[in-house]
């Protein structure tokens, strides 16, 4: 780096003026040298330059950098250096102070008016040894007095005063670079360059000043007193060094560099030219660890300390490099060529290493990383030697940064330097598009170069302040390096200055002696417990003796789960049933009928066991049947595991459980899992942190990733390490906790989060005593000492200040008051409320304080020395000192173990606290230690979070955020909305605030600091009134009252946070009452009147819990106040202007590194999702982490993210702990439901098993006899239970029944059908949520593709009944087309391929299976595989048109029959008449075909099945002997499969002569009477084999949506046909919640308002052409509900009236279970009930066709009055049927008796028409 003499810029080039800045910079000490900006454009004094010379333009500059790249790539800022001809003077040739080639040298004038004289300096004064020698010179400390000699004045000495770290030691090493010097004639100081005090002292010379060269003799003192030259200053080291000739290279651009000679003992001959070291004189800032460089001491087993600025990626590891350049150049090109000596073994090139290696190890060539360093080959001759013994003399090793330009070869000991590309990867920005340089608000042109941004930041980092540079410096360790460093502070005895300093208290006592005289004084006795004064005292004995009253507010230990709980665990377990949907076959969740689980946590006892107590308090262990209640207890240890050595074994036991139960599904919970997740491989070379690498271990090895029942769930406060570019868990499996951002959300919970960004916005409250402090005056304390102690790192001084502080604070409150102002206001006040709020009452409760302390060591110091204070001024049974290591269980001591088990109650005499919560209301201080916090919990009682340690050294947003974690908790609504109140005083209400009467002034009163204080107000400290609520107007009236009067004793001071506060009316009065409601101890303190009120005080000022009677606005339940350092404070606090807090932008973690140093902030609404998308975007993890090696697929760019990994994420202390037990619990509970399905259970309807059926069959037969059959009656008797609400099926024996009047169930809700829940066996159908191994390709599309791989046909035949052609649509998969038959040419579907009647296939089905389904593409029943036992089989989908997309998408492999659009509202019976319809054009279709093969017609197959979507299950049943009872056989049932059901059924022995052939609905309660007949000929529902050649005449109604299965089995029956039931099978129906058939909402067609009351079934139906409202739905719809709820108005004879059922001519219409209908066909030759003698209550006449006449009703009898009802199309139709029926001879019409269903025309309305026999 060039070194322009006297400072002046040789050309106005950028480069060369940063140059010269930073090198000003690093000669300067303390006068900050000017800007390069100012240098280049600001400075009056420029000489006259051309003016390009002065103000290049930019594009100039660039075109200039690049014109000066060499050819080897590196920045040649030789300029037009000639060539050095070989000075005489070897001094030149060895290491020059300055680098300007020795061309004559012209001196800048001297200013005017100044001397020139030689031997004086410019001010005139003699500079002469003689003249000087016998005065006294007062010298710096630290500077020495040297001689220069002076060309012009050989015979005379100069008097110099040099600073010794300029010059070398007796060995000539070790001088640093640079000058620095006083004249000691004039007494200017500060002189930073020789150059310059060169000129000042008038050496008038010829070549270029070199201090090494003009500075010859040390001078010393004789013992006479007299000055005289001393001896040579060794600027060589001992001359024993050969003498070397020097060679020169040409370079390709013919500019020749200047040379270097190698030099075993330069004193600057290992440093890098551009960082000053001052380690190597043991004045580094601390540890050895120079700042700039970050050299480190030579200490084995000691991690080498690289600079690491937050951005830079620590993942390129630091470089082992075997040496810098030698000299001091303009650029960083290497130097030109060495000659090698004959001793040194050639080195190859050394590249960067890939990964840490020890500090001693030799270099090992590896590959580079690529984007840092590719060194090019390099000319032979250009090579650095690395003297031998470097690190010995140093004592560090020297750390060189590459900036830009080529390395050199090194040789010789290569190991002893550090070459880093930390730096240049800081500026690795990739290269942007213009597209993303917009939207990161930036244009290219903005950009500057690498080179640029390097020498901006060099400069920069020498200009640092020394607090900042100590700030920077400390950051760049982790956590584990500070800790290091601090504990070696500790062990090496370097802090025993400090350690002295605070012997001493601030007013210069001696600690130790004056505690020791307090003790003395004190005698025995003690200060009482509780319930007393700090004064009053007892003996020891007495002490320990006393027993507080038993508190009953522990809701803290009743395990409960809050609805946000709930609501995290159900999201938790809808990602897992997603996981299992996802169609990646990565978890089935029907195979597992259990759940397990493990819990792994951080190394910390205390989380042990709380994690115990939470499994132990929640249950879960019972609940997931995994252990006995009675020893649940004991067990719960084996479900969580410690992240320590022993891990392995423990882990390796659970691997194996996992093994062995394939059908149980494991959770691997990993909770904390941003802790401690580096990698296995860096783990090895972690040299001894024993945790390093052990979770990457276990979570990431090989068994866990590919066990298919485990799950592994991730749980994180601080998630940012685990969401980074190489994350293992896909951004889709995070679940994050929810988040309630409006006050209604709150509206539901009686606590509320108070989180991080709650203590953030708090600080706008505006209330005088903030929750987020910073202790402004400790802030300064420590700045003075660190001054001070420049050596020792930040935390040992500010740990060593703070048990200052609070030793005194004890010593101030309880005997020597002196100290009072000694103590920071901050620390007083919290040790006053900490040692006076046990003495307020009987309980003893008290508040606990935590300070955190990171090192171990010093925690262990401030507990012993606290502890030594508390015990010595008698306060060891007021409150305990506790140390809360990780490592450690917690230790409390014997009388405060009694006192808490008397607090809990009914405690067993050996429990003991192991939790933090189990401390709930002990007087405390926790000093916290360890690396991390680790997620435990704190009891309510924490009041105080004191984090003033945690400083520059956490400067990372994990890092910080965990630390204020540490205080966040739930408190009550009123805590969130009452300072928001406070801030609405408004005018008068300010007035009444502040003067409206004399307690709410003195309320006012800075209550917090004590009398000797209370005139230093800070706002920051939060002293100026700790219990004062003002808004920002009313502050400055506050701030002059709280100066005024002050209390008798702090000791009754009381804070805001325990109670008082304002409301929104008059505030004044408010605070009054709430006060005096808080009791009268507190009212008295804080009022001058004696308090009025009678409530109780005791409790009112238990620091958290329930709110007094009467007490609003905020109380007891304040979060606790967090004490931050100022560094922490100023990132936390800084939510102003709607911006997050400043941490928010902070590295996420230590371990991860910014992908870019462009990129966009985080803005504050980001929501965690979106901010887990910006840190996988932009973050990416470093080389020792354990995400590291999960890099992207270089083919494809994918990166693999397990699939059963998740990650639950929410803020600290939110209560992820109780949900995920709960979801542990719930998924148990969903897998026993996925195992269990809800079935119908109910008993058959209308049975009467006193008669047997006429003909009945012996038990054992398999299959009906058709000739025995054929004679039985047909019971027509519905005994369905669906059909329970249904009218009953009049028969001759119904006649005789007398029927109770059933309840009226008009306007009743359907009623609740009886459920039970049944286990699922192999057998069962299953919905779209089932997904295995078996049958995962009869499901889904084996490939993307197959999607469209099915095709569409259209199916057109004629339907007599419709009067029209229809067309289908089938969609059928390319796997499915052999069922069909299609044409030669054009792949024309013909026909549905049928089987053979003889066909006898054991692994087929002969029937196609139809399964009409509407609204069930999730849920219905479809998949038929196990039933089926994956034979093959036939089966239809029948849907309708608009939702075939939907059924397409769940089911890709299945056939879809699509209705046509206008079936679209169609009911069950359309689906059902078109499926038969189809069946039998097709069976015809068949018969052709396969006729001309020679079969004959009727020996095609006739048979299909029709099945509901929610059959289930199929059992076989059969009755068991009991000869002991013969009045109750036994009844064994046994699942079996559908395939096995049909294929017995369609094994029936003359089956084409059956109709309609069916099983019964299973029940519980199915009886060995029910079974007596094996076959019975009644009605069968929902799974039917259907004979369509005989049916082929008998249809479906296709208006029906109600009973057309009733209907249809009373056609068939009546038509002659034999259905058959087979009663030793039955059929489980699953109760499916959505979908299938399902009533319509019915609305009106045209909305008047939204909020119309609901529509009765009576207003279905409405006069023709009225005004009444019309609705939008079917008519039939319409009408059959309609009549389901008018049997009173229509029939009101058949009422109960079973003997006089209502006649129904070819038609079952459901008119409501009271009335009995008597179903009589108009078919000639039809088989019809017995009605003789019958006097009909009604006439039923619906849609009736020409086979209905009017002789066919003459044949029957009505009741007088019996009622008439004629149900038509139309109009016209209705009054031509009445005129052909000759209805009007014997019924009675009226005009108002006619009536339509409440449809628009367009929508067709039916009519009817009422009347009365007459």
């Amino acid at each position: 780096m060039g070194n322009s003499y006297a400072g002046q810029l040789k050309s106005a080039q950028f480069e060369e003026a940063l140059h010269n800045s930073i090198e000003a910079s690093l000669r300067c000490s303390s006068v900050v040298p000017r800007p390069i900006f100012s240098q280049l454009y600001l400075d009056p004094d420029q000489h006259p330059f051309s003016s390009a010379d002065v103000k290049p333009k930019v594009e100039d500059l660039d075109k200039d950098l690049v014109h000066r790249y060499t050819q080897n790539g590196s920045l040649d800022f030789s300029n037009n250096l000639t060539v050095n001809e070989m000075e005489d003077d070897e001094d030149d040739e060895e290491m020059s102070d300055s680098n300007s080639p020795p061309i004559p040298y012209s001196q800048k004038p001297a200013p005017e008016g100044s001397c020139t004289t030689d031997g004086f300096c410019q001010a005139g004064k003699d500079l002469r040894l003689v003249s000087l020698c016998m005065e006294q010179i007062d010298i710096p400390a630290g500077f020495l007095l040297v001689g220069a000699k002076s060309p012009n004045l050989p015979e005379h000495i100069l008097v110099c005063a040099v600073d010794k770290r300029f010059l070398p030691d007796d060995h000539g090493k070790n001088a640093l670079l640079g000058f620095s010097g006083n004249c000691i004639g004039c007494g200017e100081r500060g002189f930073r360059y020789f150059t310059e005090f060169s000129n000042h002292i008038n050496l008038k010379l010829t070549t270029q000043p070199k201090k090494q060269k003009h500075l010859k003799y040390y001078l010393v003192r004789s013992s006479q007193g007299v000055l005289s030259k001393g001896p040579l200053i060794c600027w060589k080291e001992c001359r024993s060094r050969q003498s070397s000739a020097t060679c020169h290279s040409m370079k390709p651009n013919s500019s020749v560099s200047s040379t270097v000679t190698p030099e075993n003992g330069t004193t600057n001959g290992y440093k890098s030219g551009f960082i000053q070291t001052d380690a190597a004189n043991g004045n580094s800032s601390h540890g050895g660890k120079s700042i700039a460089s970050s050299s480190t001491p030579a200490r084995p087993g000691n991690y080498s300390l690289s600079p690491r600025s937050s951005y830079a990626s620590r993942d390129q590891a630091t470089m082992f490099i075997s040496g810098p350049p030698k000299k001091r150049h303009r650029g960083w090109y290497p130097g030109s060529p060495v000659p090698q000596p004959g001793l040194v073994v050639p080195v190859p090139t050394v590249r960067p290493l890939s990964r840490s290696e020890s500090l001693l190890s030799a270099p090992v060539p590896q590959t580079p990383l690529t984007g840092i360093l590719q060194p090019r080959p390099i000319p032979a001759g250009e090579t650095v030697i690395v003297p031998e013994n470097l690190l010995t003399n140093s004592g560090v090793r020297p750390v060189i940064l590459i900036g830009y330009g080529t390395l050199p070869y090194f040789y010789g000991n290569v190991g002893d330097i550090v070459v880093s590309p930390l730096l240049v990867n800081c500026y690795k920005i990739p290269q942007l598009e213009n597209k993303d340089l917009e939207h990161l608000g930036l244009s290219g042109s903005q950009l500057l170069s690498v080179e640029n941004m390097i020498l901006l930041t060099i400069q920069y980092l020498v200009r640092l302040g020394q607090h900042q540079s100590r700030a920077l410096a400390e950051s760049m360790l982790t956590t584990s390096e500070f800790l290091k460093e601090i504990s070696y502070e500790l062990i090496t005895g370097k802090v025993s200055f400090l350690a002295s300093h605070f012997k001493t208290t601030s007013l210069g006592d001696d600690l130790d002696k004056l505690l020791d005289k307090m003790q003395q004084r004190r005698g025995e006795s003690v200060v009482t417990p509780f319930n007393g004064d700090l004064h009053e005292c007892v003996s020891a004995q007495e002490a320990a003796a006393m027993i507080p009253t038993q508190n009953l507010d522990l809701d803290n230990e009743t395990f409960q789960i809050y609805q946000p709980q709930l609501t995290v665990a159900r999201k938790l377990l809808s990602q897992v049933c997603a996981i299992a949907d996802s169609g990646s076959q990565s978890l089935d969740l029907g195979h597992f009928s259990k759940v397990d689980f493990i819990i792994i946590v951080p190394r910390s006892e205390v989380l042990v066991q709380q994690t115990l107590q939470r499994i132990r308090q929640s249950g879960v262990l019972v609940d997931l049947g995994l252990e006995e209640n009675g020893t649940a207890y004991q067990r719960a240890e084996k479900y969580v595991v410690r992240l320590d050595n022993e891990i392995q074994t423990k882990f390796e036991v659970f691997m194996r459980r996992v093994k062995q139960n394939p059908y149980t599904l494991f959770v691997l919970v990993h909770d904390n899992s941003h802790v401690e997740l580096t990698s296995v491989i860096s783990g090895s070379l972690s040299h001894g942190e024993p945790s390093h690498g052990l979770a990457d271990r276990v979570i990431n090895c090989r068994e866990v990733l590919e066990a298919f029942n485990l799950l592994v769930l991730q749980v994180s406060s601080f998630p940012y390490t685990l969401q980074t570019q190489q994350s293992r868990i896909s951004s889709s499996n995070e679940v994050h906790w929810i988040q309630l951002d409006n006050m209604e959300d709150m509206s539901c919970e009686e606590k509320l989060y108070f989180g991080l960004n709650e203590y953030s916005k708090s600080l706008q409250w505006g209330i005088t005593s903030p929750l987020l402090r910073c202790d402004e005056t400790f802030e300064k304390m420590v700045n003075t000492l660190l001054e001070r102690y420049p050596r020792l790192h930040s935390m040992v001084v500010r740990c060593y200040l703070l048990i200052q502080q609070y030793s005194e604070a004890l010593m101030a409150l309880t005997t020597m008051a002196s100290l009072r102002d000694h103590s920071t206001p901050e620390t007083l006040s919290i040790m006053d409320d900490l040692i006076s709020s046990p003495g307020k009452t009987r309980s003893g409760r008290g508040h606990m304080l935590i300070i955190r302390v990171p090192s171990v060591q010093l925690a262990m110091l401030a507990k012993e020395r606290l502890q030594e204070v508390r015990d010595k001024l008698g306060l060891q049974y007021r409150f305990e000192i506790i140390l809360g290591n990780p490592a450690s269980e917690l230790s409390v001591a014997t009388h405060f173990v009694e006192r808490l088990k008397t607090w809990r109650g009914n405690e067993p005499e050996e429990w003991i606290p192991r939790t933090y919560q189990d401390l709930e209301g002990l007087p405390c201080i926790v000093i916290l230690t360890g690396k991390d916090p680790l997620g435990e919990t704190f009891p309510r009682s924490l009041k105080y979070c004191d984090l003033r340690l945690i400083d520059s050294s956490y400067l990372t947003r994990t890092a910080l955020e965990q630390e204020v974690g540490l205080a966040c908790c739930y408190v009550s609504k009123e805590v969130i909305r009452g300072p928001a109140v406070a801030l609405d005083l408004s005018g008068k209400e300010q007035e009444r605030a502040t003067t409206s009467e004399n307690d709410a002034d003195e309320l006012l009163i800075d209550l917090e600091r004590p009398q000797s204080n209370s005139s230093a107000v800070t706002g920051t400290s939060g002293s100026i009134m700790e219990n004062g609520v003002s808004s920002s107007s009313t502050a400055d009236k506050s701030q002059k009252l709280s100066l005024t009067p002050s209390f008798q004793s702090p000791a009754n001071s009381v804070g805001l946070d325990e109670g008082v506060s304002a409301g929104t009316g008059g505030a004044g009065e408010t605070l009054k009452h709430e006060c005096d409601s808080l009791g009268p101890q507190m009212a008295s303190s804080t009022t001058s009147k004696p308090s009025s009120s009678s409530s109780s005080g005791p409790q009112a000022l238990s620091w958290p819990g329930q709110p007094p009677q009467g007490c609003r606005g905020l109380h007891a339940a304040l979060p606790p106040i967090v004490i931050l350092s100022k560094a922490a404070y100023s990132l936390l606090g800084s939510q102003r202007g709607g911006k997050p807090p400043a941490s928010s932008s902070l590295l996420p973690h230590a371990d991860v590194a910014w992908v870019s140093s462009l990129r966009p902030l985080l803005h504050k609404d980001m929501s965690s999702e979106e901010q887990s998308l910006y840190y996988r975007q932009w973050t990416s993890a470093r080389q020792h982490h354990a995400d590291f090696s999960n890099q992207p697929d270089p083919a494809s760019g994918a990166r693999a993210c397990h699939p059963r990994r998740l990650l639950l994420t929410g803020p600290p202390q939110v209560g992820k702990t109780g949900s995920y037990l709960q979801f542990l619990r719930i998924l148990f509970r969903m897998l026993i439901r996925l195992l269990e399905v809800d079935v119908y259970d109910e008993g058959e309807i209308n049975t009467d098993h006193s008669e047997s059926s006429g003909v009945s069959q012996s038990e054992g037969e398999p299959w009906p006899d058709i000739e025995s059959f054929s004679k039985m009656p047909f019971d027509v008797s519905v005994h369905d239970p669906k059909y329970s609400l249904m009218s009953l099926v009049y028969t001759e024996k119904l006649a005789g029944v007398k029927q109770e009047a059933i309840k009226d169930s008009k306007d009743e809700e359907p009623r609740k059908r009886g459920t039970v829940s049944m286990m699922l066996t192999k057998y069962a159908a299953y919905n779209t949520f089932h997904h295995c191994e078996q049958c995962h390709q009869y499901m889904d599309c084996t490939s993307a593709s197959q999607m469209s791989d099915s095709t569409l046909h259209a199916f057109t035949f004629s339907s007599s009944m419709l009067g029209e052609e229809v067309q289908l649509y089938f969609i059928i998969p390319k796997s499915k087309e052999s069922y069909f038959v299609f044409s030669k040419q054009g792949k024309h579907l013909e026909s549905m391929r049928l089987p053979l009647v003889s066909d006898k296939n054991l692994n087929a089905v002969k029937s196609p299976i139809f399964t009409p389904s509407s609204g069930r593409h999730e849920h219905g029943l479809l998949n038929l595989f196990h039933a089926m036992e994956g034979i093959s089989h036939l089966h239809l989908l029948v849907v309708k048109e608009y939702e075939m997309p939907l059924y397409r998408k769940y089911w890709p492999n299945h056939i879809m029959l699509v209705l046509p659009g206008m079936f679209n509202n169609a009911g069950v019976g359309a689906a059902r008449f078109l499926i038969k319809e189809l069946s039998y054009h097709n069976l015809e279709l068949e018969r052709n075909r396969l006729e001309e093969l020679g079969v004959k017609r009727q020996c095609v197959w006739p048979f299909i099945v029709v099945m509901d979507d929610s059959c289930v299950l199929w059992n076989v049943h059969s009755v068991q002997d009991q000869t002991s009872q013969p009045m109750e056989a036994g009844v064994s049932s046994k699942n079996v499969s559908l395939k096995s059901v049909l294929q017995h059924i369609e094994a029936t022995p003359k089956i084409i002569h059956y109709a309609i052939l069916g099983i019964q609905k299973w029940s519980s309660k199915l009886t060995s009477q029910s079974l007596k007949a094996p076959f019975s000929r009644c009605h069968v529902h929902d799974f039917i084999l259907l004979n369509i050649d005989l049916t082929q005449n008998v249809q479906y109604d296709f208006n029906r949506y109600f009973c057309e299965d009733v209907d249809f089995n009373l056609r068939t029956n009546s038509s002659g046909l034999l259905i058959c039931r087979f009663n030793n099978f039955s059929l489980m129906k699953k109760h499916v919640q959505v979908g299938g058939q399902r009533d319509f909402i019915i609305k009106p067609k045209i909305m008047v308002s939204e909020s119309l009351a609901p529509i009765l079934p009576l207003q279905y139906v409405c006069a023709p052409d009225s005004e009444h409202t019309l609705l939008a739905a079917p008519a039939q719809f319409l009408l059959e509900k309609f009549l389901q709820h008018a049997s009173y108005k229509l029939f009101p004879k058949a009422i109960h009236n079973f003997k006089s059922p209502v006649l129904a001519i070819d038609c079952y219409l459901n008119i409501g279970p009271e009335v009995a209908i008597c179903y009589i066909s108009s078919r000639p030759h039809s088989s019809n009930v017995n009605c003789e003698g019958v006097f009909f209550s009604g006439l039923l006449l619906y849609l009736c066709d020409s086979f209905v006449g009017a002789d066919l009703l003459k044949k029957f009898k009505f009741l007088k009055g019996a009622t008439l009802c004629v149900i038509c199309q139309d109009r016209s139709s209705l009054r031509q049927t009445i005129v052909r029926l000759e209805l009007e001879d014997e019924w009675q019409f009226r005009l108002r008796d006619e009536f339509q269903t409440a449809n628009s025309s367009d929508d067709k309305p039916l009519y009817f028409l009422t009347g009365r026999h007459v």
